[in-house]
């Protein structure tokens, strides 16, 4: 207000001036009266979901610490809204559009019949203690809570990771109907892109909810504060650069659900070593559902690139760019400002998902997809594209060692409220 006031008025303060300023003022406050206040005192800010991320202060942290956090805080939020605001303003052109339509019929072909008949599907009571056996229920429940006993604290950090991951689901679903051309326009759409995106979140609402009362009935971790966390990632929602372009999104999530497969595998692989062969079953079965998918979105893209090779090369080259961002990466328990970071140390530390599980996927894409290979209707960014592609991996792979190392060294232990506040190496 301040500001408009002094490109309104003349640079000399008079008596007239000041009843103009009186009256602009009156005037903005009838039309406005949401600006009412502040221009008296400062106004508290709406809470957003990256200042929510931002911890209270506590006798451990300086004022100094604090004030990087914001400042990090407000170039995430920055970054956020020029995401969103490209998301909203750029829009696929009609001819790539028409490359999807064109594919429907593939898409019903090829995508479809890699879902499961829902009766033929697995469900989460499969796997639990069942509520109408009461003597055996009981008994399945000091069964499972005995196991659990066995499992590390940082075990459990990666386990409700993954749980708290699987449960934001909501979001990952409407952040595919941003996607131009694939999108379910009405909600019920029977074009096959529609189909699978509706079957595809209904197979993974599984996922969710299976590690979710597993982890209720283990008796190992602070539900309240896990439920809790699972409410602000919802909330929050989430930022990723593909402008509404189905061609970044199909390699996004590829990409994704390769990463979610390799970290319950590996959740699984532990869980066998450390005796709980049930829980090591339990998170088997997710990794295979996220193989299937991963089938299902690196065939999209096979196909992009033989349909469309230019425009799918230099896509996948954005995409890897930006670098991929994990779908809980706004990860807040009311508490920790940098949960996900360090939840994501403790994966690392762990080997659940880590580093090197990155280049390899990059690795593993580039060749599923024949990128080397792809000689043909490429222009001259399509084949600069192809040449940053190709040589990616190792590049990441020697910039991630070295500051593995570094992180190494850096180790300490640190609190997670979902394990009612014990420590854990980070």
């Amino acid at each position: 207000f301040t500001a408009i006031l002094a490109l309104l008025l003349p640079k000399r303060e008079t008596i007239q001036e000041g009843k103009m300023a009186t009256a602009i003022h009156h005037r903005l406050m009838s039309s406005f009266p949401q600006l009412k206040g502040s221009c008296c005192k400062p106004k508290k800010p709406t809470p957003t979901p990256l200042m929510c991320m931002q911890p209270h202060p506590t006798k451990l942290e300086s004022i100094r610490e604090l004030e990087t956090k914001r400042r990090k805080g407000k170039q995430l939020l920055a970054g956020a809204h020029g995401v969103v605001e490209a998301a909203t303003t750029r829009r696929m052109p009609p001819e790539k559009l028409e490359v999807f339509e064109s594919l429907e019929g593939w898409a019903e072909q090829n995508l479809l019949p890699l879902l499961r008949p829902v009766e033929a599907s697995w469900q989460p009571q499969d796997f639990l203690p069942d509520p109408e056996e009461e003597e055996g229920f009981l008994e399945g429940v000091r069964e499972l809570r005995e196991r659990a006993r066995g499992l590390p604290d940082e075990f459990y950090v990666c386990l409700v990771g993954d749980m708290v991951t699987e449960e934001a689901l909501p979001t990952y679903q409407s952040l595919f109907n941003t996607f131009d051309g694939v999108k379910d326009d009405t909600g019920c759409s029977p074009v096959a892109w529609a189909v699978w995106t509706r079957a595809w979140a209904a197979e993974e609402n599984r996922h969710g909810d299976l590690l979710n009362r597993y982890l209720y009935l283990c008796g190992r971790v602070d539900m309240r504060q896990v439920e809790t966390t699972v409410q602000y990632l919802i909330g929050s929602g989430m930022v990723l650069p593909v402008n509404s372009n189905p061609y970044m999104g199909f390699v996004y999530t590829s990409f994704q659900e390769r990463a979610t497969f390799i970290s319950h595998a590996n959740t699984a692989r532990q869980a066998k070593q450390l005796g709980d062969v049930a829980l090591a079953k339990i998170c088997g079965t997710i990794a295979a559902d996220e193989k299937r998918h991963e089938t299902a979105y690196t065939r999209v893209v096979a196909k992009l690139f033989e349909v469309d090779p230019d425009a799918t090369m230099l896509a996948f080259a954005a995409m890897m760019r930006e670098r991929v961002t994990m779908p809980a990466h706004f990860m807040y328990d009311g508490h920790d400002g940098n949960l996900f970071d360090n939840y994501s140390a403790v994966a690392q530390r762990t080997g659940v998902y880590t580093a090197k599980d990155y280049a390899d996927i990059i690795e593993f894409l580039v060749k599923a997809w024949g990128v080397e290979h792809v000689t043909d209707r490429l222009s001259g960014q399509g084949r600069e594209a192809q040449d940053y592609l190709c040589t990616l991996a190792p590049r990441i792979r020697k910039v991630e060692e070295r500051a593995q190392q570094r992180a190494k060294q850096a180790s300490t232990m640190l609190p997670f409220s979902w394990l009612f506040n014990r420590d854990v190496l980070v």
